[in-house]
């Protein structure tokens, strides 16, 4: 029994490993040069960066933590959460509800006042169910708090209307914050949110492709990169998978590449499947590296909802996950500006987005331009998942389309969910569960 698995992403790898551990023989074909996918990492003139956007180890999950943590081996650095957002050139605590007290007067009192009054109100039942994403921040986090950061952040880094978005992923991924932490951060009593990632870990070197490396190791023979799938066949009991030189067949497939891919490779797809992925919607990432000589401040990561502080959403300090991630003397700075195909961030060149980030970070007091040794743009088309009103009727449509023609979906893009690196290496054990 031969596994083909469309795509050597952590997902794809994580199928590999665990289906192989099993004693099942697998094919994975990517289409690049290099695995990793988002969890790729590039290292030029001595520094790391994550080219998919930051990443790091947390979880949950103690099963998929033991399995991330047994793979690297010694390669780990642990670290303690650090990060802040910036609000109104306030550096605030996150998650913003634990760090209400560093905001200015009036805004605590809008902020603590608001989440009382809702948090009443959810008390009593009188809250209705949320009819889209807006209803539910403002249902758990009350005005205040919504208006001041959560709705802009989201709206930022989505790039699309929080009222037209769905509320149903949000079920056991954020949770009501508790009234007596948030009263405690408004009065300055210290308090931790999201505990689950307080205490974090990364790789010591390579970046956090060093992960899928390691997940990889010793499957190098059933990995073909360079490998763009075009076509993939049912004939005669078998799949075909074909990139327009080669072909090679297993008995069955699992697909981790994008459904906008996956589409093109295979005939006579309904026009209602085809509709209902054309539908999907997903946002891009460009990822602005830079190294710079000194140190940067001890912060893991801080968010920015201002668009008019910078266009990115997310800037992070990759020197501080691992010291081998930049030259001695030196730090690294990763900032992440979200876009959508056709937008005005899409139009920007490499060098501007540059420019505009140091401008930003020099604004914010980070570096100076004398500091800057190094610069590099990458950019990812499929970064986001972005829930619309519409996601949950047109997902059901294309899984249960791909479910008839006995193709597993698995990974971000395939199963077309926001899906943390746990997240994706839970649903890999799971399919392999199903399997055994």
């Amino acid at each position: 029994m031969r596994t083909l698995i469309l795509g050597g992403g952590l997902t794809g790898v994580t199928l590999a490993r665990l289906l192989h551990e099993k004693g099942h023989e697998v094919l994975v074909l990517e289409a690049e040069s290099r695995i990793g996918g988002l969890c790729r990492s590039r290292t030029e003139h001595g520094f790391t960066f994550d080219t998919g956007g930051s990443h790091i180890i947390f979880s949950r999950d103690k099963e998929v933590l033991d399995f991330v943590h047994r793979v690297l081996g010694s390669n780990r650095d642990t670290r303690s959460r650090n990060t802040k957002i910036l609000y109104k050139d306030i550096l605030v605590k996150y998650p913003f509800e634990n760090g209400l007290a560093a905001l200015p007067r009036e805004d605590l009192y809008f902020c603590i006042s608001e989440f009382i009054k809702t948090y009443v109100m959810a008390e009593k039942g009188e809250i209705p169910p949320p009819k889209n994403f807006r209803d539910w921040i403002y249902a758990t986090f009350g005005r205040g708090i919504s208006e001041l950061y959560m709705i802009p952040y989201n709206e930022k880094i989505w790039i699309f209307p929080s009222e037209q978005m769905s509320a149903h992923w949000m079920e056991g991924r954020v949770p009501r914050p508790p009234v007596e932490d948030v009263i405690k951060s408004a009065i300055g009593i210290e308090t931790e949110g999201y505990t689950h990632q307080s205490i974090f870990s990364y790789p010591v070197d390579g970046g956090i492709e060093a992960l899928v490396t390691s997940i990889a190791h010793g499957l190098e023979d059933s990995i073909l990169t360079d490998f763009h799938v075009t076509s993939l066949v049912f004939r005669d009991g078998l799949w075909e998978a074909g990139d327009g030189t080669r072909t090679v067949s297993g008995d069955r497939v699992i697909s981790t590449i994008p459904l906008q891919h996956l589409i093109t490779c295979l005939g006579d797809i309904p026009n209602e499947v085809k509709n209902a992925v054309d539908a999907l919607r997903y946002n891009s990432v460009a990822c602005i590296q830079v190294g710079i000589r000194g140190k940067v401040p001890g912060i893991s990561w801080m968010y920015i909802p201002d668009m008019d502080q910078s266009l990115a959403n997310r800037i992070s300090f990759p020197s501080n996950f691992s010291t081998h991630v930049a030259p001695e003397g030196h730090s690294g700075i990763l900032a992440e500006i979200t876009y959508n195909e056709g937008d005005a961030i899409s139009r920007m060149t490499d060098q501007e987005l540059v420019n505009h980030t140091l401008q930003s970070l020099e604004k914010m007091g980070f570096i100076t331009p004398e500091q800057v040794v190094h610069t590099a743009v990458e950019r990812q088309k499929f970064a986001y998942v972005v829930y619309d009103l519409d996601y949950v009727g047109n997902i059901r449509v294309i899984r249960e389309y791909f479910q008839s023609r006995g193709i597993t979906l698995q990974g971000r893009f395939s199963l077309f969910e926001y899906l943390n690196m746990d997240g994706c290496i839970r649903h890999a054990i799971e399919c392999v569960k199903e399997w055994e």
